[in-house]
């Protein structure tokens, strides 16, 4: 597979969190909702990112997807042994901290996404010359109706 490679320079590399971001809750139980904890998840695990892209509480696609792979508990299984998961959510009623608001934001552009549900998987690593951070997107796929066909596209961009 052919990796793609580029530079993420967002604002949101600051890495700097408020209380109000602490507090912020994703809509799925044990995502990261900040990239800096994905990350910093990253590197110690050697295990890419699955960035999951989302309308939690408008698209209703995403909660079919939600139901039919996220919430399923093989999937978390799976998840556990082969990715961090980083949770990208634009709600239009829930109330999301500024600090994540603009780093959602920034990651869609970053990763072009014009539609939800998407996911990302990829690797990220720090360009010791610039401090600059690189992204290996490494693919991507949009609504998968199974845990097995899911996990299997995953496995197939990770491999």
């Amino acid at each position: 597979m052919k990796y793609i490679i580029f530079t993420l320079t967002l604002g949101l590399m600051a890495f700097q969190i408020n209380a109000q971001a602490e507090d912020y809750e994703p809509a799925h139980e044990g995502w990261h909702v900040m990239l800096n904890d994905a990350y910093q998840e990253s590197q110690q695990t050697g295990k890419p990112i699955m960035a999951y892209f989302t309308g939690s509480d408008w698209c209703p696609p995403c909660r079919r997807f939600s139901a039919a792979v996220i919430s399923q508990p093989e999937f978390n299984e799976w998840a556990k042994d082969n990715v961090v998961l980083l949770e990208v959510d634009s709600p239009r009623r829930k109330q999301v901290p500024q600090e994540i608001q603009q780093q959602n934001q920034n990651l869609s552009q970053a990763f072009n996404v014009r539609g939800v549900p998407r996911i990302w998987v990829f690797n990220m690593n720090q360009n010791g010359e610039t401090g600059e951070m690189e992204v290996e997107a490494l693919g991507s796929t949009g609504f998968v109706p199974s845990v097995d066909d899911f996990t299997s596209q995953v496995e197939d961009m990770i491999d």
